[in-house]
């Protein structure tokens, strides 16, 4: 009984904090879309769903999201193999690069292949037929973004399955493919179906890579949201594209929370540390080189395009676009677009503490298996990574203007809708840590009289204290890039850094271009290296990510 009453405790705060800010601006908004002077028109529903640019938009979204995730499983799982089982000098160096692309903001990837593909970029003009280009940005940009998700979602379990199952497979008379095909691969079904869920799920939300490369001609769900509420102002249409949106998400969340449940388990698995050996053989020194040459041309070109030409000014090779930086001379911002460096830190350093405060009690609240009611929590709190951002960002205008949550003019707005984003990831990466702790322990502490809260500061706080850096850094990091409900909230003298890039892209001119992607590099330097510092404090077994 106590422990229910500790649980509910803890859970409290998240619950409030998810119903007032997430829930409550939601539902307004498609109330709002769906209602005409206060009356509740349902066939609204049927009518935007017949029209043929949204069917389009649908169909649009659906299969570039099934594109991407069927290449990005095709290119990452020779990668996710050699992260698994090869031990190579620079590895742990190597994992951090694979991995900068996902905690990088969604404009600065856009703005990568923009700058590869796009606007006299790299590849600009190779390809003939102006459709193959955008598409085939589009879903590089997706493989680029959600490549790590193959790597450490596959490759993570498959260092801990135990070889010996598949070489007794090979002694008994099989042929290698053989026994991957009957041993290895009914163990990684689950990781593999989980990692492809999570790919569908942010490619089928996808908003800053489709925004800056597809242009008016390619619009996903997120995208066609956006320029329905802030360009059309059709609330009716965005609600309606909302609950499509909502019910995807619900549908894959769902199924993936039981991948997840089945691969906890249904596995019995190995110290990481005992599979990895150097590659032998010519076959395994080519996949490793094969591997190494794929991070170099989707991950390492991109990026180094991108820097590149931050520096290629109209004088040539040089700093005049980061120069221009410190003027508000364009007239597009109220201040020096070098101003969103300073806000973007503060307003991220604010959301990671709202972040750690919030998943921190509910990943100690679900630390102990418990019924549905807990179960369907946690997949609630997945939700903010594929609900409309633009509808909770517009969300929050039209709800919290009034006293006492008048928050339109105020500060905290901003950190309080990254917070939504970060809250997921301290909650995935301190949920494993924290079932892991023996519950003894805490049975000891209670039995000699510690209260709850000293039970969990004398217990699991030293052995989680790794986990909890590691959440804020991963919490800072994807605080830093949110751009989908900050876009409709950051006010025009406090811009956020992906909101000034995406202004700045979209004015005309080079000089606005090349501050974009200096803007861009600048914002890519700060998340990789945070980045590079979680690697180093990163244990194998520390959280999901």
């Amino acid at each position: 009984m106590r422990g229910n009453a500790t649980r509910l405790g803890l859970l409290a705060v998240p619950v409030a904090f998810f119903a007032l800010f997430f829930a409550y601006p939601v539902t307004a908004i498609v109330a709002r879309g769906l209602k005409v002077d206060g009356v509740w028109r349902p066939g609204r529903i049927g009518e935007v769903l017949a029209q043929s640019d949204i069917q389009h938009v649908l169909w649009f979204t659906t299969w570039q999201a099934l594109a991407s995730t069927g290449l990005t499983l095709l290119i990452g799982l020779p990668g996710a193999y050699v992260f698994a089982r090869f031990a190579f000098p620079g590895k742990q160096v190597l994992r951090a690069v694979v991995t900068v692309p996902f905690v990088l903001p969604t404009v600065v990837v856009g703005t990568a292949f923009l700058a590869l593909l796009g606007r006299g970029g790299l590849l600009d003009g190779l390809v003939g037929v102006r459709l193959d280009t955008t598409v085939w940005a589009i879903l590089l940009a997706h493989v680029f973004f959600n490549y790590a998700v193959v790597v450490r979602t596959v490759g993570g379990l498959w260092s801990q399955l135990n070889p010996r199952q598949e070489e007794a497979a090979r002694v008994l008379g099989a042929s290698r493919f053989t026994a991957w095909r009957t041993t290895t691969l009914p163990a990684l079904a689950p990781a593999v179906a989980a990692a492809a869920l999570m790919v569908f799920l942010f490619t089928f939300t996808s908003f800053g890579v489709v925004q800056i490369l597809g242009g008016p001609g390619f619009s996903t769900l997120e995208v066609e949201i956006y320029r329905q509420t802030s360009q059309i102002f059709d609330l009716a249409t965005a609600a309606v594209l909302t609950l499509v949106q909502f019910a995807a998400v619900g549908l894959i969340l769902a199924v993936h929370a039981w991948t997840l449940r089945r691969r906890e388990t249904a596995l019995r698995l190995v110290d990481a540390a005992t599979t990895a050996r150097r590659p032998r053989g010519a076959g395994q020194w080519a996949l490793l080189g094969g591997v190494l040459l794929t991070v170099t041309a989707l991950i390492l070109v991109p990026l180094g395009v991108l820097i590149q030409r931050s520096f290629d000014g109209p004088d040539g090779f040089g700093l005049t676009y980061y120069r221009a930086l410190t003027s508000a001379d364009g007239g597009i911002f109220l201040v020096a677009p070098v101003h969103a460096i300073g806000n973007s830190l503060l307003y991220a350093l604010a959301a990671t503490a709202i972040a750690l405060v919030v998943g921190g009690l509910a990943a100690a609240a679900l630390t102990r298996r418990a019924g549905r009611l807990v179960r369907g929590f946690d997949a609630l709190l997945m939700l903010p990574l594929g609900v409309s951002a633009v509808t909770v960002g517009f969300g929050f205008l039209i709800t919290l203007d009034t006293p006492p949550l008048d928050l339109r003019t105020s500060w905290i707005l901003v950190p309080l809708a990254q917070a939504l984003v970060g809250v997921p990831f301290v909650v995935r990466t301190m949920l494993p840590v924290l079932r892991a702790v023996d519950g003894r322990l805490r049975e000891a502490a209670a039995v000699l009289g510690a209260s709850p809260l000293r039970a969990w500061r004398e217990v699991d706080l030293p052995m989680v204290r790794r986990a909890l850096l590691i959440a804020a850094g991963f919490a800072f990091a994807v605080s830093l890039g949110e751009f989908g409900a900050t876009v409709f909230i950051a006010r025009p003298d406090n811009p956020t850094l992906p909101v000034a890039v995406a202004r700045l892209l979209g004015r005309a001119g080079d000089l606005n271009y090349g501050q974009a992607m200096a803007l861009s590099t600048l914002l890519m330097a700060v998340c990789a290296v945070s980045l590079l510092l979680l690697e180093r404090i990163r244990t194998d077994h520390t959280g999901e990510f």
